[in-house]
């Protein structure tokens, strides 16, 4: 078993970075999550979407974020295992952080759908133009899946749960205070569908600071991201 980056002894309450660079990062994706919430409720008012510019976009924003936070990482002088989690030393590690990443996305789709019917989220309709509608949409729909799962769950899994933990002294602080800021993140998709994000997200905290990785969780997002357009027209018909 990988060694727990996330719980050896004192280290969950060791900040990774300054606080004031925490809180610029927190700002920026305050802001980003605006002007997201800004351009969703226009594409709902009619406004038609550049769907490969929207995916592009977004990529970009994606790995400027998680660049940012590895700025702050490494101007600290701290390895960027603690965002990453341990690198992996074999392929049978790598089978095995797929196949809990395959197991912790069950539960996670498990658990959206049942703090969504108790929410009655039903909001799908009002994403509708973000989903892929070509084959070209469809393969940048998976490329910007992939790098949103590894750059939010470093992000915030690995970031912002660690500086949180560390300013709250808390872990599970830590944990729900990101899984709010990942939900928050989510609001343009309205806030029935937020809610459900969040509790995901703080889902995705407990395993990582169970596992002491975040790659587990990135093989889970990126495959339930992957497969959201076809599981929502699923439901649809």
């Amino acid at each position: 078993m990988a060694t727990n980056n996330l719980r050896q002894p004192g280290e969950s309450n060791r900040l990774i970075a300054s606080p004031w660079h925490t809180l610029f990062v927190v700002v920026a994706a305050a802001l980003y999550a605006y002007r997201s919430t800004m351009s969703a409720a226009d594409a709902r008012a009619g406004l038609v979407v550049n769907r490969p510019h929207l995916y592009l976009r977004t990529m970009l924003f994606e790995l400027l974020f998680l660049a940012i936070v590895i700025f702050g990482v490494r101007l600290r002088g701290v390895s960027l295992e603690t965002i990453f989690g341990q690198r992996w030393r074999s392929f049978g590690a790598v089978l095995r952080d797929l196949g809990l990443g395959i197991a912790l996305m069950l539960v996670s789709m498990i658990l959206i759908s049942v703090v969504g019917s108790l929410l009655h989220d039903n909001s799908n309709q009002s994403i509708q133009f973000l989903l892929p509608q070509s084959s070209l949409e469809l393969v940048l729909w998976v490329v910007l899946s992939t790098v949103a799962g590894i750059c939010e769950e470093a992000v915030y899994r690995g970031y912002f749960q660690r500086q949180f933990a560390a300013l709250s002294r808390s872990v599970p602080a830590g944990i729900l205070l990101s899984g709010a800021a990942f939900g928050a993140a989510h609001l343009y998709q309205g806030w029935r569908r937020a809610i459900p994000i969040a509790v995901m997200g703080a889902l995705f905290g407990f395993f990582a600071q169970w596992r002491g990785t975040v790659r587990p969780g990135m093989f889970a997002h990126v495959i339930q991201d992957s497969v959201a357009p076809l599981l929502i027209k699923l439901i649809h018909h």
